[in-house]
């Protein structure tokens, strides 16, 4: 059975990669993107299958008209792909207040909003399935990426608690999280006003991950159709090679600190009176 699609920021990247996947089967997406006209080409080609929505994630009255919208044109929601997005990077002491805003408006609201708009849809016909995308970055952090990282591991957290809301409403949610992909990703970012005093730690980070394996995006269209047609879906899954050989390891190495301080987490409750979590 064909599929109707909710996918934001489907202009350019993985979203757009994903929409196109999906037309090409036969399912049916609104595909939303800051400028209506940046999706020209895939109403060209897909005809009817497409409704091109002018959305900015960011504006929660705005996101709820969309998702009523689609809703009310194509008479279902099925997926729900939380794409739109973007990176800042910079150190700590770089970042302005008005840049990490931004970034958590985009990536952690607008998920948010996107998600809250389509759950009574999911929840009253008791199936659906919330895409949410990451990235590697959510759970590991290097030096620069901490605004970057933060917004990403906030979307983590919702999603989450989010999977296990939902599961008896017979809903699936699934965090994304790639690794580094040949697209426009690191053009569309944004970069702070940089201290010279932290020009050695940013050479250094640019150049440990010199050697890692670029994917190619063409391949995450495909993966996504596995992914929303999956019986069981998983909770996380990450897309691109580089992350199971670089997660794994920073997982083990938390891991190792966690239980060498084991004695100082026991001696923290020691002669304290026991509370109830209730």
């Amino acid at each position: 059975m064909s599929k109707t699609w909710f996918i934001t920021g489907a202009s350019r990247g993985f979203g757009r990669r994903f929409a196109e996947a999906a037309l090409s089967r036969g399912d049916r997406v609104a595909a939303t993107a800051r400028r209506a006209d940046t999706l020209t080409e895939l109403v060209e080609t897909y005809g009817d299958a497409v409704l091109p929505l002018q959305l900015d994630v960011t504006d929660r009255a705005e996101v709820a008209r969309a998702v009523a919208r689609t809703h009310e044109h194509f008479g279902a929601l099925d997926v729900v792909v939380n794409n739109a997005g973007y990176g800042l990077f910079g150190a700590l002491e770089e970042l302005t207040e008005a840049e990490v805003r931004a970034q958590f408006e985009t990536n952690v609201f607008g998920s948010l909003w996107v998600a809250q708009a389509a759950l009574p849809y999911l929840r009253e016909q008791r199936s659906g399935h919330i895409i949410m995308l990451s990235s590697m970055l959510g759970i590991a952090a290097f030096p620069t990426t901490g605004g970057y990282t933060a917004s990403k591991a906030a979307v983590e957290g919702l999603a989450d608690s989010l999977s296990q809301e939902v599961a008896g409403f017979g809903i699936k949610v699934t965090v994304v999280q790639p690794g580094a992909f040949a697209t426009d990703f690191g053009t569309s970012s944004s970069y702070s006003a940089p201290l010279a005093e932290y020009d050695e730690v940013r050479n250094a980070f640019m150049s440990g991950f010199a050697d890692v394996e670029i994917g190619d995006p063409d391949g995450v269209g495909p993966a996504i159709l596995k992914l929303v047609d999956a019986e069981n879906p998983p909770l996380r899954v990450f897309f691109g090679t580089p992350p199971l050989q670089l997660i794994p390891h920073i997982y083990g190495t938390r891991l190792e600190e966690w239980n060498e301080w084991a004695w100082l987490s026991a001696e923290a409750e020691k002669n304290q009176t026991a509370t109830s979590l209730t």
